[in-house]
């Protein structure tokens, strides 16, 4: 164990630790934007129309059923700890170049889902399945790599369920205390979380895969409570909205900052967040852009292009509004979770504390059960064999009830070890293929 430590805080010092990843996905989402010619922006309200555009057929699986999917695991306990996180580091300024990157970074999720589309397999039920794995070996010829690249995924998982899970409890017990059968608290949530979820993967009786069907009902509501809480925030702080965003602006270039040296630190932190948070070059998002009923993979391209704006431009920017829009005296002294505890309660007061219970709650559940349709999916790829996929589901349980009673460091790096990893072979993989995606946007323009 002492040695598998070992070398996984290596290899993240190597990643994450000297930039690399930062580097790759940045020079990645400049890359495709100017091959797509900025398609996110050309194309944006074309976009909207896509997504919303009902395409399925039977049990087949929607382009907005994948961007509830896609969204459900980039949007997570990171949105609102992350983006803290980046103020608290790299001041107001850290969320224009959050901003930035998000913008250039569509474009990357653009070719890599269309390309996921492309290479998918169809399952003897008619569903799709399919993803970065997919694309290696169906494009590449090199299986030994997409495993590699789907065990990552499987261990970046697991990380991600147990970190979703410690979340949860510790949202939950730093509010309520409570004692159930001699059962603390965190211990209560955990068996029901895990409950919950052995629920909804075993005992659901639709013909649909019952976690596209619970995350087309999660992810709009805790947007939408999300969404319309930082309208009352702004609209309760509209004097201060122009100093804030002049701040952001500022900071994000300011004199002061690249006097003092810490200007590199205020983009990074930004650029950082940005990326880590979307997760576009990651190639997670490929796993449910295969999944959609459509013969046209610029379509799902630019379904899980616009998750990437959702995710960074309205859910992370919501973060820090709430957070920017509160005297620095208030929050003194304060970071993480208890710094936006701290702002929540300011803005609404004593429905502050229970509203980032609930809040936490949906985001990290969400989180969860994308996850495990993306394991699903990587699982199958490894092997066919269903009982592999079973085992895989109940151990997903076991971690969500061992993350959830204790908080482990190990199981985050545990987490970016696999992200790293995986991000590493979708970029390096992804860009010299690219052209059936970029070919596809083109013909797919002609029809517009």
């Amino acid at each position: 164990m002492p040695y598998i430590s070992s070398m996984v805080d290596a290899v993240n010092a190597i990643l994450w630790g000297k930039n690399i990843l930062v580097y790759m996905l940045v020079g990645a989402a400049i890359y495709f934007s100017f091959m797509t010619k900025f398609m996110q922006f050309r194309l944006f309200g074309k976009i909207i129309k896509v997504l919303f555009k009902n395409e399925k057929q039977g049990n087949g699986v929607s382009s907005l059923e994948t961007f509830f999917l896609g969204t459900a695991c980039r949007v997570g306990a990171g949105n609102i700890a992350g983006v803290v996180a980046a103020i608290s580091a790299g001041g107001p300024g850290a969320i224009f170049w959050m901003w930035l990157v998000a913008l250039l970074g569509s474009a990357t999720a653009f070719v890599e889902s269309s390309l996921s589309v492309i290479y998918r397999k169809k399952q003897a039920d008619g569903s799709y399945i399919g993803g970065t794995p997919f694309i290696i070996e169906e494009r590449l010829k090199m299986k030994w790599l997409g495993i590699i690249y789907a065990l990552a995924s499987v261990i970046c998982y697991m990380g991600v369920i147990q970190v979703m899970s410690n979340s949860i409890t510790g949202s939950i017990s730093s509010v309520y205390n409570f004692n159930i059968a001699g059962l603390g608290t965190t211990t209560v949530i955990s068996i029901a979380v895990a409950l919950m979820v052995v629920y909804i993967i075993f005992f659901s009786r639709s013909k649909k895969d019952a976690i596209i069907l619970t995350l087309n009902k999660v992810v709009p509501f805790m947007a939408i409570i999300y969404i319309f809480m930082v309208l009352y925030v702004l609209a309760s702080n509209l004097t201060s909205i122009p100093m804030m965003f002049s701040n952001i602006v500022s900071q994000a270039f300011g004199a002061k900052e690249a006097a003092g040296g810490t200007l590199g630190a205020v983009v990074m932190h930004g650029v950082r967040r940005g990326l880590f948070s979307n997760e576009a070059g990651s190639g997670n998002s490929n796993y449910a852009a295969a999944a959609v009923e459509t013969n046209i993979p610029a379509k799902q391209g630019m379904v899980q292009a616009f998750g990437v704006f959702i995710d960074t431009l309205v859910i992370c920017s919501a973060t820090a509004f709430i957070v920017l829009l509160v005297p620095e005296t208030v929050t003194s002294g304060l970071s993480g979770m208890g710094l936006f505890q701290a702002a929540v309660t300011y803005h609404i007061g004593s429905f502050g504390a229970p509203f980032v219970v609930v809040l936490m709650f949906f985001f990290c559940m969400s989180t969860i059960l994308a996850v495990i349709f993306y394991g699903k999916s990587a699982m199958s790829f490894i092997s066919e064999n269903k009982n592999l996929n079973l085992v895989y589901q109940v151990i997903v349980i076991a971690m969500i009830y061992i993350g959830g009673v204790k908080q482990d460091l190990f199981v985050w790096s545990l987490a970016d070890f696999g992200l790293g990893i995986m991000t590493v072979i979708n970029i390096l993989c992804i860009i010299p293929i690219a052209k059936p995606a970029l070919d596809s946007l083109k013909e797919y323009e002609k029809e517009l």
